[in-house]
């Protein structure tokens, strides 16, 4: 019976590309304290999210993982590398080797640290080329989590995501329905009973031709890719001025997600 839930990462927990009724994002992690807290007692349950988009390996420790270590809760979600990974030139082994450093400190302080899997990027333009790349840090991921005992979200296998609409319009992060697929897989992985099955097929849509295809893809690329590629050339990054989440209250959480649906 978890009690208490730190969510740290990047944006996949801070939960962008699943904004509430306030613009302000709601995402799997947040989703799963409200399963969470639903096996409680009223009020008898605490909820912290620490994640901050664009937020490299190195800065979520520094900045997250001692705020994790000073709440020690019954439970940490700890999703982090990914945005290592997709930078050019960085090695998935040196990668991991710092992950497990994080781990090791979590896991002296929590009860139970839930680890994260990459997603398979083989439908994804801009990081298809970075599959195999994305394979071997889930590797060393799974690894860890053997050696250390912790229950892992896997992302690479959860096909329901391999949707269209289970993502945004950037392409490069979950749908309000993509985050909520992961939440449940998440509540599976920590063994609840969950609501609905995060592999439930989709609705047939129809049949796209060419040109809409075409259309989609220019539009992706003047919106989204452009913008994406400008800030990693100037080394901005899209979290420098964002401020984590915080405490947050499952009740506050159910409101927006009803407002949402």
């Amino acid at each position: 019976m978890i009690g208490s839930y730190v969510a740290v990462g990047d944006s996949f927990t801070e939960g962008v590309g699943d904004p509430g009724p306030d613009g302000a994002f709601v995402g799997w992690a947040d989703r799963l304290a409200v399963l969470l807290a639903d096996r409680r007692p009223e009020g008898d349950f605490t909820y912290t999210n620490l994640a901050v988009r664009g937020k490299l390996l190195d800065q979520i420790v520094a900045d997250q993982v001692p705020q994790a270590v000073r709440l020690a809760p019954d439970l940490v979600s700890f999703c982090a590398g990914g945005n290592d990974i997709i930078r050019p030139g960085t090695d998935p082994d040196e990668v991991a080797e710092r992950f497990e450093r994080a781990i090791a400190t979590l896991t002296a302080a929590a009860g139970t640290v839930l680890v994260t899997t990459g997603f398979d990027t083989r439908g994804v333009p801009v990081l298809r080329h970075l599959r195999g790349k994305i394979a071997t840090y889930n590797g060393h991921v799974r690894a860890v989590a053997d050696r250390y005992g912790c229950p892992v979200l896997d992302l690479w296998s959860l096909r329901s995501v391999r949707d269209r609409r289970a993502w945004d319009f950037d392409r490069l992060h979950l749908s309000p329905e993509g985050h909520t697929r992961v939440a449940l897989r998440a509540g599976q992985a920590l063994g609840l009973p969950v609501p609905a099955d995060p592999e439930q097929p989709w609705p047939p849509l129809p049949p796209r031709g060419t040109f809409e295809v075409r259309r989609d893809d220019v539009h992706w690329a003047r919106e989204y890719l452009v913008p994406w590629i400008g800030r990693r050339l100037r080394g901005e990054s899209s979290g420098d001025h964002v401020t984590a989440k915080g405490a947050l209250s499952p009740d506050d959480i159910r409101t927006r997600i009803t407002k949402v649906a």
